[in-house]
C-alpha cells in the first residue's frame, strides 16, 4: 500500500504509526503477563511511538507497504511457562493486536460509510488504518527471524526444528531483506492480505446485518 496523494501521506503516517505502536505494546504486555520485566524495565510498556519507531522499517512500510518498528526485547527465562509456547505467545501478540484494530477500524468504517458521516478524511484515515493493521499483520507472520512468525513457528514444531530456526536469527534479517529486494515478500504478501482484508470487511459488516 503506497502513499500515493497529499491526504493518504497526512493520514498514512498516523495509521502506521498507531499499526507499529500497538504492534510492539503487545509484544510488552505478553511478555510481562507471563512475568517478564525486561519490556516494562525498558520504557515500552507504553503507547508512545517514539519508543517503538525502527527507522528503517518504518521508511519500508511507507514506501513498500511492509515494514517493522523497533523489536521488543524479551527474557524468556522469566517465563512461568515452557519458554518455546511462552515466545509463541508473544510472537502471536504483535499480529492478534493488529488484526483486531483492523476489525475495530473497519466497524467503524461501516458506521461512518452507513450513517453518511465522518468526510473524506476520517474515511481515508480508516482505510488506510485497516490496511496498514492488516499489512503488518500477515508481514510479521511470515516465519522468517526475527519475524513473529518464526517464534509461532518454534512454538508448534519440535525442539530439533525450533532449535533450526532459533541458529537463524544471525542471518535472518539479511535473508528478509533479499526476499524483498527481489519481490519474493511482495508476490507472496498480496495474495494473503487481500484475503485478510476481504475477511475483515465481510466480518466487520456482519455487525450490521
Amino acid at each position: 500500500m503506497h502513499l500515493k496523494s497529499l491526504s493518504q501521506l497526512v493520514f498514512g503516517i498516523p495509521a502506521i504509526l498507531i499499526a507499529l505502536t500497538f504492534h510492539e505494546y503487545a509484544h510488552g504486555k505478553m511478555a510481562y503477563i507471563l512475568g517478564d520485566p525486561t519490556a516494562r524495565n525498558q520504557g515500552r510498556l507504553t503507547l508512545n511511538p517514539l519508543a517503538h519507531l525502527d527507522a528503517l522499517g518504518t521508511l519500508l512500510l511507507i514506501v513498500a507497504g511492509f515494514g517493522w518498528a523497533k523489536p521488543v526485547q524479551i527474557n524468556p527465562y522469566y517465563f512461568q511457562m515452557d519458554r518455546r509456547k511462552g515466545m509463541m505467545l508473544v510472537g502471536l501478540a504483535g499480529p492478534v493486536m493488529n488484526l483486531v484494530l483492523a476489525y475495530l477500524a473497519a466497524v467503524a468504517l461501516h458506521i461512518f460509510l452507513r450513517l453518511d458521516i465522518g468526510g473524506y478524511w476520517l474515511i481515508t484515515f480508516l482505510n488506510l488504518l485497516v490496511g496498514y493493521n492488516v499489512v503488518l499483520a500477515v508481514f510479521n507472520l511470515i516465519p522468517i527471524p526475527p519475524l513473529d512468525g518464526s517464534r509461532v513457528l518454534a512454538g508448534i514444531i519440535p525442539p530439533e526444528g525450533a532449535a533450526a530456526i532459533y541458529r537463524m536469527e544471525s542471518y535472518g534479517t539479511l535473508i528478509l531483506l533479499l526476499l524483498i529486494a527481489t519481490g519474493i515478500i511482495g508476490r507472496i504478501m498480496g495474495p494473503l492480505v487481500t484475503l485478510v482484508l476481504n475477511l475483515i470487511i465481510s466480518a466487520s459488516g456482519l455487525a450490521f446485518i
